[in-house]
């Protein structure tokens, strides 16, 4: 097995993605909006703290070169945390993020 298989396949590895998991959710409820910043992070960031996500956030977790094992499983992973907070601001901020 190589260290990308080794790390997505690990149940504690911030690599790995649940087949629950998808793009589409919305994890914390009520969405971020002007008003609700600090109530809204703190939710969102114990949520990512339990799906072992919080370090693509806080920058533990750097992007490897594009030619290291993990790269892909990276991007896949800091993909789907930016899909999640995409998914939980209001559409309003939905429209300045993307």
């Amino acid at each position: 097995m190589n260290t990308e298989t080794d790390q997505s396949l690990n149940v504690h590895s911030s690599y790995y993605l649940h087949p629950s998991e998808s793009s589409a959710i919305t994890l914390v409820s009520p969405f971020l909006d002007p008003t609700n910043y600090n109530p809204w992070s703190r939710s969102m960031l114990t949520t990512l703290s339990a799906n072992n996500k919080v370090e693509f956030v806080d920058g533990t977790i750097s992007q490897p070169v594009i030619t290291h094992p993990l790269h892909s499983a990276w991007k896949r992973c800091n993909n789907m945390v930016i899909s999640w907070i995409v998914h939980s601001v209001s559409s309003f901020i939905h429209q300045s993020l993307l």
